[in-house]
């Protein structure tokens, strides 16, 4: 077998569709779907069930995509090893992504590392806070940013920097519930994201410490979206507090109470690719961008709620 099958194996499983996955390693459909079936040919085993709605794993297909990434990144190792032995830097990364690209510094870090390593290729995943987390951690990313508290054996984290979240209402609502407690605020709608986050961990947590609960929830997975919502009058949320602070001031949100839940923003990424080249690249370039960004700090001050993210 050929490696390329096993890539070919590995994107099309990732993404559930031939032409996507064509279009990320670019090669034709037609080339891709006969790399897929030589590849099943040559294990003696079918890999995927074909629909209309895309490709779907079957169960050996299942069973055999870990040993085929492991192998992708055996030899994704040995081309960064021989790079670090021609006194090079390639190899590629795949970066997870979280809340909005100007908050984490997305295109310094990007910029700095084109600039820096040109034969570093960097795929970039959006991703919720916890999901992010849990991909490095699995080896479905190889680093992403992530904030919460988090830890694991398996995976290096590194503090850039504390942030904290408000209590955010409509600013139509404010005159309502500008003196309102804790069971009124709970009664409201709220705009709340998947569970599996660190910002719905934090509302968790501060819903708990105030004994009420959401009585109604919208659910939405992105920073942007959640403030939208609050300042169209859809419901409360927690958001960040520069964004809250830049709506209130605008007259577009009221923040409510004095509640402020304190987290980090973190880099991540694989201890056992720590000694690799594009890894130990990166890390150095997100941790140059951050110290050289106006307000950032190598290692900040600590004052994390204690809940799991």
């Amino acid at each position: 077998m050929e490696l390329y099958q096993l890539r070919s194996f590995a994107a099309v499983a990732e993404l559930g569709h031939l032409t996507r996955a064509a279009e990320r390693l670019h090669v034709s459909q037609p080339a891709l779907s006969a790399q897929i079936k030589a590849l099943e040919d040559e294990l003696s085993v079918v890999l995927f069930e074909r629909g209309a709605g895309g490709m779907t794993l079957t169960a050996a297909g299942r069973a055999l995509l870990p040993d085929a990434e492991r192998v992708i990144a055996a030899a994704q190792a040995l081309r960064s090893r021989a790079s670090e032995v021609r006194g090079e830097v390639a190899g590629r990364v795949r970066l997870g992504t979280v809340a909005d690209p100007e908050f984490i510094r997305l295109a310094d870090v990007l910029r700095c590392a084109v600039r820096h390593y040109p034969m570093l290729e960097i795929d970039v995943h959006h991703e919720i806070t916890g999901a992010a987390f849990e991909k490095v951690r699995d080896a479905e990313l190889d680093a992403a940013f992530y904030y919460g508290d988090l830890t694991h054996g398996a995976v290096v984290s590194i503090p850039l920097r504390e942030f904290a979240y408000r209590v955010a209402v409509p600013a139509a609502w404010s005159s309502r519930l500008a003196h309102a407690g804790w069971e009124a605020i709970a009664a409201e709608p709220w705009i709340m994201t998947p569970r599996i986050s660190t910002h719905y961990a934090l509302a968790t947590k501060l819903f708990n410490a105030n004994g009420a609960a959401p009585v109604r929830h919208v659910e939405a997975d992105h920073e942007a979206v959640i403030s939208s919502l609050v300042t169209a009058g859809v419901g409360v949320a927690l958001m960040r507090e520069d964004i809250a602070e830049g709506l209130a001031a605008s007259g577009q949100v009221f923040i409510w109470d004095d509640a402020r839940l304190a987290t980090t923003l973190q880099f991540l990424y694989r201890r056992d690719r720590e000694r690799d080249a594009p890894i130990h690249a990166l890390r150095d370039v997100v941790r140059d961008v951050w110290k050289a960004g106006e307000g950032a700090v190598s290692k900040p001050r600590r004052s994390r709620p204690s809940v799991t993210a």
